[in-house]
This record gives C-alpha cells, structure tokens and sequence, in this order.
C-alpha cells in the first residue's frame, strides 16, 4: 500500500501548520478504544503518560501526557488528548478514579494531541490562556486536516471545540484544591504550567520534554530557555513533563534547555556555513542524544521550522530594513 505521506513530505509539511505528525502503517489490536492507564502520583493526583511516538494510527495520537487531579469539587484535568474518543475515555476515568464529575478542565497549549479531546467537556469548564484560545482559531482547522491524515479512524467525529475560560495570572481554588497558573512562552507564544500547591507537582506541559525529542514548529528557542529557567527555580516535588516520565527532580528541564542550545548551536553553524536544508537535516548528532525517543526524526522537522527563522534574520524584507 502507498503510504499517505513520504518522507520528504513529511518533513516538509514541517514549517506549515501541519508540521506535528508523520503518517505510519495502521496495525492496532483494539481499534479505536483508547486504554488509559493511570500511575498514581501521590494521593488524588494520576498522570497517565503518551507514547514516546510520532502520531500514527497505532497510538491514535495519543502521545502527550495527560493528569487528573482530585478535589472536593470534583475532578481536575490537565489536558484532554488527541481526539473526541480519547476525551470521552479520560473523563471515563476520572469519574472513575476520583467519584466526582469533572469541574476544570486545563488546556496547557494549542498543539492537538493536547485539545482535541475538549469535545467530550463542557466548553465552560474548558480553560486555557487567550493565546493559546487564539493558536486554537489559528490553526485548529489545519490540524484537525492534519490528524485525521495521521490518526485515521481514530479521530472520526472530532471536532473543534474552544474553551470558554481564560486563565490569568492569579491563584485558582477548586474545592480544597490551589493551582498557580505560570503564563510562559517559547513553545508556542502562549504555554501554561500549573503548580499545585497542596502537592508541590508542577505540571509543565511541552515546556518539557524528558526521553523525547521536543517538537519546535511554533518555538521561539531563546524564550523557551528562558522559560526553563524559570521552571527550574520552582521548589517542586515532581516534574509532570509534556511528553515522558514523571520524575522529582529538574533533568526534564535541564535536558529539554541542552537539547534546545544544542539543535539551535548546529542549525544556526549550518545556515553560517551556507548549508542548505537538505545538507543541514543530516548532520550527525551528539552522541548524548542517543537515548532520546526521536531524536533524529525531530532534529530533521526542526531544520524545517528553524531555517526560516535565520533567513529572516539576515535578509529582512525590504520594508523591514532599518
């Protein structure tokens, strides 16, 4: 069978807005059945983790991370998957894990293995900053195209639905439950991180990345690490990444901040030298990045998206010119 997408389309849809996704061979036992499983955390609080993979339509898109949150008021989400099915199954089960309907559900950007799962909620509990609301307008409908290319079936019925919540800067109570909003950027112009003060969990979204390659196609690098930083100075007990494990220390941070130096180090010595994309996407990576999912496939997509930017750079447009 003829793939949907080769590799060099693939690649060069990475400057687009359907730049997140890769198309692969279907090959699923359960089709269309999400099976969500939770790890518990620490009392009232469940992350249940994504496939360190491309969206394909063997995961059905479902490779982000995803927590739910106890309260008195009921269940907290942080995220809600790839597509109207996986939404349908995460609230499933946190009404199953906490016995409380769901009263909040967190969006912590606007990529869609993170949102396409708000159809399954109420849009008035749906809350998200105003600029992840607007990449959502922006972009929504590409990557609605874009999934339904890459996840098949799985996305049957998935439609785009905005969160009617805007969250700011301020503390949020939920029952017996404070989360601190942290509004930062770098990417996408618009990323939330959420610290839960009763835990000490700060849940990151794709500000980290832990074993898995970030993905870059709306990423301003030099705010991203300062974004890290940022995170890096919050005294938390555990780091619930965007895309890997959970772990209680900093190393998602500290590896998502060297991978960012290091990708942006080699693109920008390439564009220097006068490489061209295609000489660019296959130069050798450290050997440090061995042990991390995708590497090779997100340094290439990220050429892509990154080249523009230095060709920006040094050749404004004419009206741009000082």
């Amino acid at each position: 069978m003829k793939p949907l997408l080769t590799r060099r389309q693939s690649l060069l849809l990475g400057g687009s807005a359907l730049s997140l996704f890769c198309c692969c061979p279907p090959g699923r036992a359960e089709p269309h059945r999400y099976e969500l499983t939770p790890r518990k955390l620490t009392d009232g609080v469940w992350v249940t983790r994504g496939s360190d993979e491309a969206i394909n339509e063997r995961n059905g898109g479902a490779i982000a991370n995803v927590a739910i949150l106890d309260s008195s008021e009921g269940a907290i989400l942080i995220d809600t998957g790839p597509s109207r099915r996986f939404g349908e199954a995460l609230m499933t089960l946190a009404k199953e894990l906490t016995g409380k309907p769901v009263a909040r559900v967190y969006l912590t950007h606007f990529h869609p293995d993170h949102m396409f799962g708000n159809q399954a909620f109420d849009p008035a509990k749906l809350a998200a900053t105003k600029g992840t609301i607007d990449g959502m307008k922006e972009y929504g409908n590409a990557f609605s195209d874009s999934m339904y290319r890459a996840a098949g079936d799985w996305m049957r019925g998935t439609e785009l639905v905005l969160p009617q919540a805007i969250v700011e800067g301020a503390p949020e109570d939920i029952g017996n439950r404070r989360l601190r909003p942290l509004l930062m950027r770098g990417h996408t112009p618009s990323d939330l991180a959420l610290f839960d003060e009763k835990t000490g969990i700060l849940f990151a979204g794709d500000l980290v990345f832990l074993d898995r390659a970030p993905t870059t196609p709306h990423a301003d690098i030099e705010r991203w690490r300062m974004s890290l930083a940022n995170l890096s100075a919050i005294p938390s007990t555990m780091i619930v990444p965007g895309h890997g494990p959970v772990e209680s220390s900093v190393r998602g941070v500290e590896q998502t901040s060297r991978w960012l130096e290091t990708i942006s180090h080699m693109i920008g010595d390439a564009f220097e030298r006068g490489l061209d994309i295609s000489e660019a996407i296959t130069l050798p990576l450290p050997d440090w990045t061995k042990s991390i999912a995708l590497a090779r496939y997100e340094y290439e997509r990220s050429v892509m998206h990154l080249y523009p930017q230095f060709e920006a750079a040094r050749w404004p447009r004419i009206d741009e010119r000082g």
